[in-house]
């Protein structure tokens, strides 16, 4: 038997072994897998198969294409954000959700959901938007909310900070200085962020 005629009984071996949801799982695995490696332009179904350890059919019998088994896997990666932390200030509080961020975006799945926003033309994105949406910025914007909100009660921030520009001002400073400038994201980064931007936003006026 040829090398890849042994590699592909082996696949097709380990799919027998392993059905329904763990097959599932180990496909979605090494969908993430490749989007932070190769990314969209380098991800193909074969690939996918091939880190998955099953063979091809098993891949197309479930997802007809590749966005399918993409959006698929950003939904089942997507770390969920639940809670907003509550550290008795809305400096802390943010601090904390910035750091939550920063781990989330340089996570398996934060790779691949840049990789997507990145390199996909528009029609695509527009393919994956429910799903980055649902599974990134709205829980995002709810955090923030509910952090915001509390500091209005507590005198800390002003009462109209609660709005849609503010929200965005803490997730679209991280993307861009992550993709235009290299940050990184460092803990100075974040403190100098909430300290220099948020704080004097939020503040209420004197007087």
């Amino acid at each position: 038997m040829g090398t890849s005629s042994w590699t592909a009984a082996s696949a097709q071996s380990a799919s027998l072994r392993r059905r329904g949801a763990v097959l599932e799982r180990a496909i979605l695995d090494a969908t993430l897998e490749q989007l932070s490696t190769v990314g969209w332009s380098g991800l193909t179904m074969e690939g996918v198969a091939a880190g998955a350890q099953t063979g091809k059919a098993a891949v197309y019998r479930r997802w007809q294409s590749k966005e399918d088994l993409v959006a698929d896997a950003l939904q089942a990666g997507l770390p969920r954000f639940d809670q907003a932390p509550d550290l008795g200030s809305v400096r802390e509080d943010l601090l904390a959700l910035c750091r939550q961020a920063r781990e989330a975006m340089y996570s398996r799945p934060g790779f691949a959901v840049r990789s997507v926003i990145h390199e996909c033309d528009p029609m695509q994105v527009e393919r994956f938007h429910g799903v980055i949406y649902g599974g990134v910025v709205e829980p995002t914007v709810r955090l923030l909310r509910e952090v915001i909100d509390r500091g209005i009660k507590r005198g800390e921030v002003r009462p109209d900070a609660a709005n849609g520009y503010v929200f965005d001002a803490i997730p679209a400073m991280m993307m861009y200085r992550s993709k235009m400038c290299g940050s990184e994201w460092s803990e100075q980064d974040i403190e100098e962020m909430i300290d220099q931007l948020m704080v004097p936003l939020l503040r209420p006026q004197q007087g």
